[in-house]
This record gives C-alpha cells, sequence and structure tokens, in this order.
C-alpha cells in the first residue's frame, strides 16, 4: 500500500500542487547561471560602447528601479515588476549581454520569480552607475568639510565644559548623603531613659 501511494498517488498530487511559474523560472535561472561567463565576457568587451547607453537609460528610469540597482532587493523587485520589466525592455533594445534572455523569461514568468538573472543585470549596470556618481558626489564633499569642521571643534569644546562640571557636582552630593544618612539612624532609635 505504502509503494502504491508514493510511486502513483504522491506524484500526481505534487503536480496538482506545483506552480508552473516556479518550475520556469528554476529553468531559466539555471540556463541562465550556465551561461553567465559568457555573458560577463561579453560585458567587459563592450563596457566602453555600453556605458553611455545605459547611463542614458538609468538617468531617465523611476527612482525605486535606482534604488534597486544600489541595493537589490526580492521585495523591491516584486512590488516594482511593471518597472523592472520596462527596464529589462530598454536593456534588451541596447543589446545588454544577457538581458534578451531574461527579458523574454521575465515577460513570460514576471521579473519576480527571476531575482537571480536580474540582480545579475543590475549588478553589471551598477559598475557604470556607482562610478559616475561617485564622480559626482566626490567634488561637493571636499569642499563643505573644512568649513563645517570649525563648528564641530566649538560642540566639543562645549561638550567637554559640562562634563568638567559633573565631577564637582558629584563630590558635593556624597557628602549631603552622608549628612542624610547620620540624621536618619538618630530618629530611628528611641530615646534611652
Amino acid at each position: 500500500m505504502v509503494n502504491y501511494w508514493k510511486s502513483k498517488l504522491l506524484p500526481k498530487i505534487k503536480k496538482v500542487f506545483e506552480n508552473p511559474k516556479k518550475t520556469a523560472a528554476a529553468e531559466a535561472c539555471k540556463s541562465f547561471d550556465e551561461s553567465k561567463e559568457q555573458y560577463s565576457t561579453e560585458f567587459e568587451d563592450k563596457k566602453a560602447e555600453l556605458q553611455p547607453k545605459v547611463t542614458e537609460i538609468y538617468e531617465a528610469c523611476s527612482t525605486e528601479i535606482k534604488a534597486l540597482i544600489k541595493e537589490p532587493k526580492d521585495a523591491g523587485l516584486k512590488k516594482h515588476s511593471a518597472a523592472v520589466q520596462s527596464f529589462l525592455d530598454e536593456l534588451a533594445k541596447i543589446d545588454f549581454p544577457g538581458s534578451k534572455p531574461v527579458c523574454e523569461a521575465a515577460s513570460k514568468i514576471g521579473p519576480g520569480y527571476l531575482p537571480g538573472p536580474v540582480f545579475f543585470l543590475f549588478e553589471k549596470i551598477s559598475t557604470f552607475v556607482v562610478t559616475e556618481e561617485k564622480e559626482e558626489a566626490a567634488p561637493p564633499v571636499e569642499a563643505p568639510p573644512p568649513a563645517e569642521g570649525a563648528p564641530e571643534v566649538k560642540e566639543k569644546e562645549a561638550a567637554i565644559e559640562p562634563k568638567e562640571e559633573t565631577p564637582a557636582a558629584c563630590a558635593e552630593e556624597p557628602a549631603t548623603a552622608t549628612k542624610v544618612e547620620d540624621a536618619t539612624p538618630a530618629a530611628a532609635e528611641p530615646p534611652k531613659p
């Protein structure tokens, strides 16, 4: 009876409850993983010609996609799947390495089921975007610190002064505490006749 259950009924039950999208996503991820190295080498070869196109697409995309590229999260991928799909379509138009199979699979299944391949593409895109943003952000960051340096020193000096006063105040408190303790035992004992 147990053998019949395991061989005949259990596979049929699994098929009923199996999600076809997850199965298709697993196959798509597996095929993408097999050709990841090819996409990486292709990316390195075309890096110079892809950079202006990718930065143009990146600047035109929504802030949600920009946040996902900087910090990829599964929840964000599922939440903004329509925006991710349109972003993948744009990447496929410029022949970004690996974007066509991911775009096709994502259009059939949905990008939320393909986090590995999508985040791989986002990682490659972030190499263009992060370096560009660091270059833009570097000059303004260097100028303000000298101007802000003086107020920080004053704040530190102000923080030091109250610390010097607190030990003196603490020294006074133990003296009053002993006086209170001395008065308490005298009041607690009744006078002797």
